[in-house]
């Protein structure tokens, strides 16, 4: 069976994509996640964890937070320990700027998620219509849902109802596509 392993920054990546992933995944791949202690702990173990993987039929998909680092030179780096590790084919994904910002791309989904009326209109703003863009979007959710969305349970709540094919983040749909196109070359 193949198996599919996601190498994450943070727990609340974890708890959106256990929600988002049953959608997205074929039937008879087993999913996994290695949950690091922030960015620079995934930096500095990511390559220990890919070189002692032993299961056979893994393949890796690593999502970061772009934060205020350049999205390219990050992009490079973490593919760059990825390959020093054996796991050239691994996947990097980079959240740009943040998570949140996959969330902004969708306020239908958070209005939805959070039980919250009103949000969906506001995807029509210039703020709205390029998340991607927000420099501080978790700060601008929290300010649009009057500080209900908080990471974890936020996460849980909104992911369920994100769509696939209609948000407004570039980065979130790349995403989708990555992982639909992984599932794809690894026969799933």
């Amino acid at each position: 069976m193949s198996h599919l392993v996601f190498c994450l920054e943070e727990p609340s990546a974890k708890a959106m994509l256990e929600k988002l992933l049953p959608r997205v995944l074929p039937d008879g791949l087993s999913v996994g996640y290695i949950v690091f202690e922030g960015k620079q702990d995934l930096h500095r173990q990511l390559g220990k964890r890919l070189r002692g993987w032993q299961r056979p039929d893994t393949r890796f998909i690593v999502i970061r937070d772009q934060d205020s680092s350049d999205c390219i030179i990050t992009k490079a780096e973490l593919a760059n320990i990825c390959a020093e590790a054996g796991r050239a084919d691994t996947m990097v994904r980079i959240a740009c700027c943040e998570l949140e910002s996959w969330y902004l791309g969708d306020l239908q989904a958070v209005e939805l998620g959070l039980k919250l009326k009103g949000l969906t209109k506001h995807q029509g703003s210039s703020k709205f219509r390029h998340p991607d863009a927000l420099v501080n979007a978790a700060e601008e959710l929290k300010k649009l849902t009057k500080g209900k969305y908080q990471k974890l349970s936020g996460s849980r709540a909104i992911a369920p109802h994100l769509s696939l094919s209609d948000n407004k983040s570039t980065s979130f749909n790349v995403l989708i596509r990555g992982i639909e196109r992984v599932c794809k070359e690894m026969g799933a």
